[in-house]
C-alpha cells in the first residue's frame, strides 16, 4: 500500500517525496528501496502522526515553500488529484489547501511555509494538524478533485477488504 502511495506522489508535480518511517521501518524501507524518495526515520512514531509530520517537516523546512501531507494509508490516491492541489497552490499561494470530493475534505493537504513554525509545535494531545487547520479555517481552500480516491483511507481490516 505504501509503495503505491509513494509511486503516485513520485508521478505527481512535486519537487521531492519524503517518506517518514516509524513502525515496521525496515519493511517499509525494503518496499521502497529503488524508488527515488527520501526516507526519514521518526524514532518517536509511538507519539502519533504529529511526530511524523514534524519529522518530515524538519527534513524540508529550510528549502520548501510548502509541504504536502499524504498519509500512507490513502491507498488509491492518484497523481492527478495531487497535481490539482499543487497547481492550485502555484496559482493562488493559499495558506492551506485540502483535496476534496463532493465537498468532503480528504488528502492530500498542503500547508504553506508561513505555517511551519506552528506545525513544529503540534502534538496529538492538542489534535495535531487538525488544530492548525481549525485555527486558520477562514483561509482553508478546498480543491475539488472529483475523485473519491482522496477520501479513501485504510484504517481497518474491513477497509482493506473493500479496497481490494
Amino acid at each position: 500500500m505504501i509503495r503505491r502511495v509513494v509511486e503516485s506522489a513520485l508521478r505527481a508535480k512535486v519537487d521531492e517525496v519524503v517518506v517518514v518511517l516509524g513502525w515496521e521501518a525496515m519493511r517499509v524501507r525494503e518496499a521502497l528501496a529503488e524508488l527515488q524518495c527520501y526516507l526519514v526515520v521518526n524514532k518517536d512514531y509511538q507519539k502519533g502522526q504529529s511526530s511524523s509530520v514534524k519529522a518530515g517537516l524538519r527534513e524540508v523546512a529550510g528549502r520548501a515553500e510548502a509541504i504536502l501531507i499524504l498519509p500512507g494509508d490513502v491507498a488509491k490516491i492518484d497523481p492527478r488529484s495531487i497535481n490539482m492541489v499543487v497547481e492550485e497552490y502555484n496559482s493562488r499561494r493559499s495558506l492551506i489547501l485540502v483535496a476534496a470530493c463532493a465537498g468532503r475534505s480528504g488528502h492530500p493537504i498542503l500547508l504553506s511555509k508561513e505555517l511551519f513554525k506552528e506545525i513544529e509545535q503540534i502534538e496529538e494531545a492538542t489534535f495535531g494538524l487538525k488544530a492548525v487547520v481549525s485555527r486558520h479555517e477562514s483561509e482553508v481552500r478546498m480543491v475539488e478533485t472529483g475523485s473519491e480516491n482522496v477520501l479513501r483511507d485504510v484504517d481497518t481490516p474491513k477497509d482493506l477488504k473493500l479496497l481490494k
